[in-house]
């Protein structure tokens, strides 16, 4: 029975070929090597778990090295990037599930293992936005197309989990749902946390969870961005109201700040001469684009404040038809902005 982390990464490193074959499918033995892509088990060769070697220490059996990102570990590491696992007790499970052993006594069971990457911080969200999957065809593209969101030219910020964990406390056991994970990123275009929303697997609505959207990493500031911000840019609160504006506003750059405290705080790329404001229809969301407007003007940005309707703009884009939301937003708009980000969806008619 395995007594701690170092004893259960070697009793998986005298199995390593077994277990790449397993959790690295995609890869190919080479020599003393498992050649991959990547932990998330994309094909390619950047890259390689050693399969044979010592115990422990350097040249050691079971580590893994990327040659591409400078990442490292053993093959706990590798399962728990595989499978999304995030506690150490989840991911020791399934390594004795791999290796048919049996789960020690509560006694002696192995509580903690330092992590590279603590719980919430940048790095954690870096890995799990790498273990997710493009969006297209999964259950978070349906999601947002029950929202109303079809355009979804720009979600490059946006990827999907089929098995992220959640907890609904510290005390209470982990479960398990889809969800809609976001990148949230800074001026420079680097992760810096995700947002994360679990799904019903139905893809119909939200996760039957208490807080089904969760943030995690360095918000402050940055935002989930769509579309690449030369001097215009649309700035709002949520993920699913700022997705609504593109059916109507192809081309105007957005970041979803993801609450108004953060709407208010937002930084502004160094090109930005105009800031439209996105701001929804509740006291948070007036104060926040009242905040946010006075940093703008400070700053020599004009500010302009998009107003719903109704509640958000994903409100208006679900109950109101598009005509009227592009009508309600041509007149908030600059009128060279008109021209430049609304009329290829005029010209068309599409939307």
């Amino acid at each position: 029975m395995a007594r701690d982390a170092t004893e259960l990464a070697q009793r998986l490193a005298r199995e390593a070929e077994a277990v790449c074959r397993h959790y690295l499918s995609n890869g190919h033995r080479e020599g003393r090597y498992w050649l991959i892509g990547d932990v998330r088990n994309t094909p390619g060769r950047s890259m390689f778990v050693r399969l044979t070697g010592c115990d422990s220490g350097k040249g050691a059996a079971g580590k893994f090295t990327d040659a591409a990102t400078g990442d490292h570990g053993d093959l706990l590491d590798v399962i728990r990037e595989r499978c999304g696992l995030v506690d150490f007790a989840d991911i020791a499970d399934e390594a004795r599930r791999f290796l048919a052993m049996p789960k020690p006594d509560p006694e002696q069971a192995p509580r903690h293992r330092p992590s590279s990457a603590p719980a919430g911080s940048p790095e954690s969200a870096r890995r799990l936005f790498s273990m997710a999957q493009p969006i297209g065809g999964t259950i978070a593209e349906a999601y947002l197309r029950t929202r109303g969101i079809t355009a979804l030219h720009k979600a490059g910020a946006l990827r999907f989990h089929p098995r992220c964990y959640y907890r609904p406390h510290a005390d209470a056991p982990t479960e398990t749902w889809p969800a809609l994970i976001a990148a949230v990123t800074d001026l420079g275009g680097r992760i810096t946390g995700v947002h994360r929303t679990w799904l019903d697997p139905s893809g119909k609505d939200k996760a039957p969870v208490d807080t089904p959207r969760r943030a995690m990493g360095h918000l402050l500031g940055h935002g989930v961005r769509f579309g690449v911000v030369t001097d215009v840019m649309a700035a709002g609160e949520g993920i699913e109201t700022m997705l609504s504006l593109p059916c109507v506003l192809p081309s105007l750059p957005l970041v979803a700040a993801l609450s108004a405290n953060h709407l208010a705080a937002v930084l502004f790329p160094p090109t930005l001469r105009r800031l439209y404001i996105a701001h929804d229809k509740d006291p948070a969301g007036n104060a926040a684009a009242m905040t946010l407007t006075e940093r703008a003007q400070t700053a020599g940005i004009e500010a302009l404040r998009l107003s719903p309707t109704l509640g958000d703009f994903n409100e208006d884009l679900r109950r109101l038809n598009t005509a009227d939301l592009r009508a309600g937003l041509r007149g908030q708009l600059a009128p060279d902005d008109v021209h430049r980000f609304m009329s290829a969806v005029e010209n068309t008619g599409t939307g």
